[in-house]
């Protein structure tokens, strides 16, 4: 198979960041614009629909099972040369991932009431909070296809697509919404419904361009021949990676929850000012994530071809890059934010709430700035349980512990509660970071170099 991107140490980092930075930026902002043009139509949409997207976040972050393994698996062949292999890899994530989104999907739109109970959902936003799970949860699976598909054109260096497909799906979110909200379809009533019904045909036009552009670039194929015998033991070795890896990720979601349920006992002004900060502080780590994601990519093609003295090096010039640069966008998010929380809503209240928990994020992107960083590679490298762990013990430990306390038994509110995600974030950074100094991931490689 022809490699057209070969991934070295010498790879520029914003080779790989920069589109990735714009992607997740363009994501953010469609996110955005769903808050935005909800908040001007009913406040109790913003929140019914922040309740229904946490839940359907935490489904999600369980494609990463495999999704998360196919960022590592990928990197790692192509970085040891195993290329007569890879269409296989391909097809078995594809196929799994699909499977698994349509099971998902099913168990989500029956489960719907129960989950929103549980979250104590207001009963002026719990008929919207169903009504968009009924269609966006009902097609989760595309999500799921979609994260795949993602993972293998960024692992081959077609950063630049995600961007593409990001400018694609935020012009039909923004024109459906309007259409439903504000438009010609307004008379229709369908509000959430019709919200909901954009955000699923964009992930559907979102698949179709990402397998259109892996067969255009000559990357692979997908067949279910390939299957036949059945890579059972590849999949399983997947399993072991995506599992602690996913399973870290949705214990974050699930805490999460539980944060929220916390928020939710506040009244409906403290659940909006939460999705409001949530929505400024996405813009606040999107250079982080990019930069740690595409040191993930990085890393798992240095270890794969057995750099890993150069992996190491290029993880720590990697934080020294982002953290100066985060904090000054947390900074920054924070002093605008009475003016920038003004596009959401204009009530006193809110905004008096969500200034406060702006401050507290300056502290809490520092420590999510260093996990993000070291989490990543520590997964590329192989060593993917340590992360798991330690998560498990700081999310539960102390952020849900600190978050009760200091939210709802010391009175500080909605900041009170981001107070323990900054405790969690900030300790679980510094493990992390001395996991990757101690050079205990080096040797855990997946995969032995094989020349092309």
């Amino acid at each position: 198979m022809e490699q057209k991107n070969v991934i070295t140490e010498k790879t520029p980092l914003l080779f790989l960041a920069g589109p990735m930075f714009l992607e997740m930026f363009l994501n953010i902002l469609l996110n955005n614009v769903d808050t935005l043009m909800l908040s001007h139509y009913s406040e109790n949409a913003v929140g019914a629909v922040g309740n229904a997207n946490q839940v359907m976040n935490l489904l999600i972050l369980m494609f990463g099972i495999i999704s998360t393994a196919t960022a590592v698996v990928v990197a790692q062949y192509l970085g040891a040369k195993r290329y007569d292999e890879m269409n296989m890899i391909y097809t078995l994530v594809f196929i799994v991932n699909l499977v698994f989104g349509l099971v998902l999907s099913l168990l989500l739109v029956m489960l719907k009431h129960p989950c929103m109970q549980l979250l104590h959902v207001s009963e002026e936003m719990m008929p919207d909070a169903l009504s968009y799970i009924n269609l966006v949860g009902g097609f989760l699976f595309l999500q799921a296809c979609y994260n795949v598909m993602l993972q293998i054109l960024r692992c081959n260096g077609h950063t630049k697509v995600g961007m593409y497909i990001s400018v694609v799906i935020n012009l039909i979110n923004i024109i459906g919404n309007y259409l439903f909200l504000y438009g010609p379809l307004k008379e229709l009533n369908m509000g959430v419904t019709g919200v909901a019904l954009s955000t699923v045909t964009a992930r559907l036009i979102a698949l179709v361009i990402a397998v259109f552009v892996f067969y255009r670039f000559g990357i692979g194929r997908l067949s279910l021949r390939l299957l036949h015998p059945f890579p059972g033991k590849l999949l399983w070795q997947m399993i072991r990676i995506g599992l602690p890896s996913a399973g870290e990720s949705m214990s974050y979601n699930l805490y999460q929850l539980v944060l929220l349920s916390f928020v939710n006992t506040m009244g409906n002004d403290a659940v909006n000012a939460r999705i409001y900060c949530n929505s400024l502080i996405s813009f606040a780590n999107v250079f982080s994530n990019s930069v740690a994601m595409a040191t993930q990519i990085i890393t798992g093609h240095l270890v794969g071809a057995r750099n890993e003295d150069g992996a190491y090096r290029r993880v720590l010039a990697s934080l020294k890059m982002s953290l100066p640069i985060t904090i000054g966008l947390a900074g920054i998010n924070w002093i605008l934010s009475p003016y920038t929380l003004r596009l959401f809503t204009n009530n006193d209240e809110i905004i008096r709430i969500a200034f406060w928990v702006m401050l507290v994020d300056i502290i809490l992107e520092i420590g999510r700035c260093m996990n993000m960083t070291f989490v990543c590679s520590l997964k590329a490298a192989g060593d993917y349980i340590f992360p798991f762990l330690v998560g498990l013990a700081t999310m539960w430990g102390l952020g849900a512990t600190a978050g009760y306390v200091c939210g709802l038994v010391a009175g500080l509110g909605v900041a009170g509660v981001f107070m323990g995600t900054a405790t969690d974030e900030c300790i679980r950074g510094l493990i992390v970071m001395q996991r990757w100094k101690s050079g205990k991931w080096r040797g855990k490689a997946i995969v032995e170099k094989k020349e092309a």
